[in-house]
């Protein structure tokens, strides 16, 4: 059974090879990826590794955790299940935009807006 693990406080050049060539030396690797930028394609600084038992994931973060790779101290820990997003762009206390008149700001002709 393989475990992810979330890997922070990578340096922008590293790459998905590194980082698997680093974690390599504490056993097999199932996937390395370093996370980038959608748009950009630049690194955001963290990662992801998938060591191939939990046993070699539980001695990656503990020997790991805190160690340079690319002249960075990196930060090791269990990857955490993704939060569900809400894609429907109404709730956050916006109050929409385009073009619509908001709040309780009196009109011009210093009539209520209803």
């Amino acid at each position: 059974m393989a475990k992810k693990l979330f890997v922070g406080g990578l340096s922008w050049g590293t790459t998905d090879a590194q980082l698997n060539e680093f974690f390599a030396q504490i056993g097999p690797v199932a996937s390395a990826s370093v996370v980038t930028d959608k748009f950009s394609g630049k690194s955001r600084g963290f990662g992801f590794v998938e060591m191939a038992s939990d046993e070699d994931a539980e001695k990656a973060k503990t020997e790991l955790n805190g160690k340079e790779l690319d002249s960075r101290a990196i930060s090791v820990n269990d990857a955490r299940p993704q939060e569900p997003r809400d894609n429907n762009f109404s709730g956050g206390g916006s109050r929409g935009g385009f073009g619509g008149r908001g709040g309780d700001r009196p009109r011009r002709d210093n009539r209520r807006s209803y």
